[in-house]
Order: C-alpha cells, then structure tokens, then sequence
C-alpha cells in the first residue's frame, strides 16, 4: 500500500471531522437533527449515484445481494448513529473531544476486529504494538477531554 492510500485516508479522516461541522450548522439553520441528516444523507446517495451512473458501474443481481451476511446490511445504520452522535454532541463537546472519542472507540474497534477477524478482516493479532497504541490513544483522549 502507498503513500497516496496513507494520505487519501488522511484526507478522508479531514472530510469526517469537516462534516461534523458542516452537519451542525445545518442542524442549527433547520432547527432539528434529523432534518439535518436526512439532507446530509441525501446529498451523499446523491453523488454516490452520480458517481455510479458516470463509471458505469453495473448493479449486482439480486442472488449476489442475497449472499450479504446480515451484518453486511448495517453499514448505513451504523452510519446514521454516527451521523446523530456527531450532530447532537458537536457543540456541546467540541470537535476535538468529539473526534478523539470517536477515533479512540473507532481504534479500539478495529483492534478488536482485526485480532478476532470478525466482520470479513484478516486476522491481524494484537500485539503489543497495538495495545500500547490503543493505550495511547487513551491518553491522548483524556488530555484532550480535559482541556
């Protein structure tokens, strides 16, 4: 894996933290969260279809769509809870300490998910290199949340 992987992540990681934001003001100028979410979401779809339709992409088959394990069908439930958490607690916490919760619980996670190989990863074991890192992740949490 390259560079260019290492900072299109990077630049994606910017694009959550920006969306925050940008999710927030919308929940302010509409005056409900999920209003602000439901047009977060749509926009998004949108250019997903954009983009679909300008690659042509072709669609999968319904017995493909049949073989997705049930927890292959919950990504975009997973993505409206997160969606909500960032839209309800933004201002109260602030993006910093909202961000280091979620890459701290995101961290531990993939920790987790790599070690046991659940949810289609390879295995990769937790070493101590990786719970030293979740640690640290800790700390820095605490020291952001306490500013």
């Amino acid at each position: 894996m390259g560079w260019l992987a290492f900072l299109f992540a990077f630049f994606a990681g910017v694009l959550i933290t920006c969306q925050t934001g940008s999710n927030t003001q919308l929940k302010k100028s509409l005056g409900q969260p999920l209003p602000a979410l439901i047009v977060n979401y749509f926009i998004g779809v949108g250019a997903v279809i954009i983009y679909t339709l300008a690659r042509r992409v072709p669609l999968p088959s319904m017995e493909q769509a049949g073989e997705v394990p049930w927890w292959g069908w919950m990504g975009g439930l997973f993505g409206a809870v997160y969606g909500l958490a960032a839209i309800l607690l933004a201002s109260q916490m602030g993006a910093a300490t909202l961000t280091a919760l979620l890459v701290t619980g995101q961290l531990i996670c993939a920790v987790a998910l790599d070690h046991f190989g659940w949810l289609s990863f390879d295995v990769h074991p937790a070493g101590l290199g990786r719970i030293a890192g979740c640690a640290l992740m800790i700390v820095g949490l605490a020291l952001i949340a306490k500013s």
